[in-house]
């Protein structure tokens, strides 16, 4: 039995990359293990390409260091690789809330309000959370119309996950859902200014975590940030 990968939704190297890409993010593989082909191969009942392909995406992702003749190496989380991710989903998603925010949809404010409500509720999941927080940034993207941006802040926002995912552990979710919450309420109140200030303190937040988590956890953090 192939675990967690179903033939009839395409091809296994996507597959295998989307579900090694969770497992990373979620530091059920944590930073610095290593993991080979042969060992994958075995866990999910595959044969070894399709996981040679899965690791040159996580690769190009900046998850994994391929190491030949030696495995591959599950990275550590870089300081620098963060920042950088967010200042480029900062810039993205700060022009996509205000473009929402100019003429926003009762429908929208509704389906955005339902999220939140979710996220709330999802008090103690933090896969569920997690997915609900991600279904609120993509719901802007698509409401602006913007899914070409959006597919550009899902290539470099690895890194970012990583850290959100640790966050969950150190910070309550609360206070995330509260931002969700000023950003809906200034789209509904037709300000770009302030939705667009709501976002970047959103946004910004990782870099206010950043420390803590590194001092709780710094064997998950390259040295030099």
């Amino acid at each position: 039995m192939q675990i967690g990968l179903k033939p009839t939704e395409g091809a296994l190297g996507p597959q295998l990359f989307r579900l090694l890409r969770d497992r990373i993010i979620s530091a059920d593989i944590a930073p610095g293990s290593r993991i080979s082909e042969s060992e994958i191969a075995r866990f999910y009942h595959v044969s070894r390409q399709p996981v040679r392909e899965a690791f040159f995406r996580l690769a190009d992702a900046g998850l994994v260091q391929v190491l030949p003749q030696r495995g591959t190496l599950v990275k550590r989380i870089s300081v620098r690789e963060v920042t950088d991710a967010r200042f480029v989903r900062e810039a993205i998603e700060a022009d996509i809330v205000r473009i929402v925010a100019e003429t926003p949809d009762p429908r929208t404010l509704d389906e955005l309000a339902e999220l939140i409500d979710r996220q709330q509720a999802a008090d103690g999941d933090t896969a569920a959370f997690l997915r609900l927080d991600e279904a609120f940034h993509h719901t802007l993207a698509r409401v602006a119309d913007k899914s070409f941006a959006w597919r550009i802040v899902e290539e470099v926002k690895s890194q970012m996950d990583r850290v959100r995912v640790l966050s969950t552990k150190y910070f309550p979710t609360e206070r995330l859902v509260q931002q969700h919450r000023d950003i809906l309420d200034a789209i509904a109140a037709r300000d770009p200014d302030a939705a667009e200030r709501a976002m970047r303190n959103h946004l910004q937040g990782v870099l206010r975590d950043l420390p803590e988590i590194a001092r709780q956890v710094p064997d998950y953090f390259s040295e030099g940030g």
